[in-house]
């Protein structure tokens, strides 16, 4: 995936923009990247971090900058799911969650699906 538009620092293997993390070398096509979404689930940074070439001091300059950028949890929102003002979302025992995932993967190379009536 190329880099995103809004570039907030760069470094000399990670970028930090306004998808998240993203790998500089472009011929990764982004199976690397991390989402903004996903900056704090730890699993999945110890699991980036890891892999072999990976630039160990950049990337965690990298995350602490994407960190600070997009903070994890909105303290007001906490506060008030903490009350009930707003509910929290509730996933259902009983229909699972839909996932897609693609990363990695070319979108041309995925099974395609209809919605049939």
């Amino acid at each position: 995936m190329a880099l995103h538009r809004d570039i907030f620092w760069i470094g000399r293997q990670w970028a930090v923009t306004g998808a998240g993390i993203q790998a500089i070398d472009q011929r990764l096509r982004g199976v690397l990247d991390i989402d903004i979404a996903r900056l704090w689930d730890n699993d999945l940074v110890q699991n980036r971090r890891a892999k072999p070439g990976v630039n160990a001091a950049d990337f965690d300059r990298a995350l602490a900058v994407a960190r600070e950028r997009f903070p994890g949890a909105d303290p007001i929102v906490a506060q008030l799911e903490a009350l009930g003002v707003i509910e929290a979302p509730v996933e259902s025992p009983i229909v699972p969650a839909m996932k897609l995932r693609a990363e990695g993967r070319l979108a041309r190379f995925l099974p395609q699906w209809r919605v049939r009536r």
